[in-house]
């Protein structure tokens, strides 16, 4: 019996010949399928990179050496490459290679630069590397300085889609430094979100202590952080002052962007009573205090009348405790209509916190958006508005009349929670007021049939839907 050729090729050996080794001709034939039956194509390219990879490691017709060392030169290593190679992948090695006198070309590199040099000549030369968390970093410098971009671009999406990679004392708060020295905003801006929609876990990590101060403030100041309550960040930032020791404008700045109305009355009292860090500074944070104590005893709107109070001292974060939403976990996502009710709070203030606003949510798997549908029949009766081929969509409605809520206005948040790396993670944070069809991109990516679709966790779509009230001739603008 014939035996049957598999087309996929092997990774030939290297043959030797009189004391050189090449590598035995190998390729795949493909057919194209054209009409015309003359479009069939022979793919050696698998050969071909294993050849350059074979001249990079036996150095046969190398015409330059490269010699890196590190800033102190207590360590020195030396390459015998190939100046074509180079200076295709890279215009800046095209440039030095041009200028350089001999045939040695000095580089100097940092020694973490250093330690992975080989493997980013091994790119130029392969198209291909493997690398550990702590490998991407150096890398991604050294396809900066040398302009590879392919390698550039490559890595970023490496980085932020390891985001939730387990390290030893944390990795992100580190990308996203580099990222910002190194004006990569792709990468900066995947740190800073990954960072903000799981700060909670943050918090509890090894990595928070060690985030800078200019990071600390740039996530205090922001509105969509996700985590428990202002309380939780209270004494994460309490926990960061005390290890670090920061100057005293740095702490008194961050502790200025708490969000001191945003915590119960018996709550702030206990800070002041028991918190060692808020003692030391009160002084600084005195006005915020005594603003969260009348927001707290008064009419919020009745307060605005009297004072300036636009800040985003008032504006709720994306808090995760029960007065201020709900998880929901749809199972089978992709079967029909779904829906489930919770409670929250009428308003942050304490002069609302016996008021209670039922919340009724339906999430639907295949809703029209309102440019696709037909709303009404030649008897003006409605046409449905869910139909195959919808987009999924959820919608948010106060179960209570509408006059109960004078002077508030509510923003819903629905978080998304998927699961990378063996973590449940927010991956996607989608803001509106009534219907997530106000954003037009909820799930959009989503292809909730597929069971391996990133959006699902054992089959089931993993959502918490936050209600963040706001007090609307209080806040005139969001900060």
């Amino acid at each position: 019996m014939a035996r049957t050729q598999s087309n996929v090729l092997r990774r030939p050996r290297p043959v030797s010949t009189g004391g050189m080794y090449v590598l035995p001709f190998e390729g795949r034939l493909k057919v194209d399928g054209s009409p015309d039956g003359n479009a069939d194509t022979l793919s050696h390219s698998l050969t071909l990179v294993q050849r350059l990879e074979a001249l990079l490691v036996l150095g046969n017709g190398s015409d330059v050496t490269l010699r890196v060392e590190t800033p102190n030169a207590d360590e020195v290593k030396l390459m015998a490459v190939h100046a074509l190679v180079l200076s295709l992948q890279s215009p800046v090695l095209e440039d030095m290679l041009r200028e350089r006198n001999g045939s040695v070309l000095t580089l100097r590199e940092s020694p973490e630069c250093a330690s992975v040099f080989e493997k980013f000549i091994r790119y130029l030369y392969c198209g291909d590397l493997s690398l550990r968390l702590d490998q991407a970093t150096p890398l991604h410098r050294l396809a900066t300085k040398y302009q590879v971009v392919a390698l550039r671009q490559g890595l970023t999406r490496y980085m932020t889609l390891n985001l939730a990679r387990e390290s030893p004392s944390g990795h992100v708060a580190g990308w996203y430094e580099y990222a910002v020295e190194a004006g990569d905003a792709t990468l900066r801006d995947g740190c800073l979100q990954y960072l903000a929609w799981n700060l909670s876990s943050v918090l509890q990590s090894g990595e928070w202590t060690g985030l800078s101060s200019q990071l600390l403030m740039t996530l205090l100041r922001r509105s969509d952080l996700v985590l428990h309550s202002e309380m939780e960040l209270f004494a994460g930032l309490e926990e960061w002052i005390s290890h670090n020791r920061p100057d005293g404008l740095t702490a008194e700045n961050a502790l200025r962007a708490v969000r001191y109305a945003m915590m119960p009355p018996r709550e702030l009292f206990r800070l002041q009573t028991q918190s060692a860090v808020l003692a030391r500074y009160r002084e600084s944070v005195r006005d915020l205090l005594y603003m969260s104590y009348q927001f707290h005893a008064a009419s919020p709107v009745h307060m605005a009348k009297y004072f300036d109070v636009n800040c985003s001292l008032f504006v709720p974060r994306n808090y995760l405790a029960p007065l201020w939403g709900s998880p929901w976990v749809v199972s089978n996502p992709t079967r029909d209509d779904r829906s489930t009710s919770f409670q929250t709070q009428l308003g942050p203030s304490g002069h609302d916190a016996s008021k209670r606003v039922t919340w009724n949510v339906l999430f639907s798997p295949r809703w029209l958006p309102l440019s696709m549908r037909p709303m009404y029949t030649e008897t003006g009766a409605m046409q449905p508005t869910r139909a195959e081929g919808g987009r999924p969509r959820i919608i948010v409605t106060p179960a209570t009349s509408s006059a109960d809520f004078a002077g508030v206005s509510f923003q819903k948040t629905v978080l998304v929670v998927v699961q990378q790396q063996g973590r449940l993670l927010v991956k996607h944070v989608y803001d509106f007021h009534q219907s997530t069809e106000e954003n037009g991109d909820f799930l959009a990516d989503a292809d909730l049939h597929r069971r391996t679709s990133e959006y699902l966790v054992d089959g089931s779509l993993m959502l918490h839907v936050v209600v963040k009230p706001m007090y609307q001739s209080l806040v005139a603008s969001k900060n």
